[in-house]
């Protein structure tokens, strides 16, 4: 809601740790918007999300993605 009220937008790059369950291990800003509220708004977001985990030989292993974040206001 601050972001909004302030006309914030940018895109973050979070570097993720995934588990083998797929459930958020760890999560790290790899490349900042510029403005810690985005980055922790979409540190917050990703930390709930439960990914597809990688796979070897069939076994879900763990693994390091990087997911961008996109935080972009629209006209109403």
């Amino acid at each position: 809601m601050v972001a909004r009220e302030r006309g914030l937008e940018g895109v973050v790059v979070l570097s993720v740790l995934v588990r083998p369950d797929g459930r958020v291990e760890d999560a790290r800003v790899a490349s900042s918007s510029g403005t810690s509220v985005l980055d922790d708004a979409a540190l917050a977001a990703v930390r709930t999300w439960v990914f597809a985990p990688a796979t070897r030989g069939g076994r879900p292993v763990e693994s390091i993605v990087e997911v961008p974040v996109k935080f972009a206001l629209r006209a109403p």
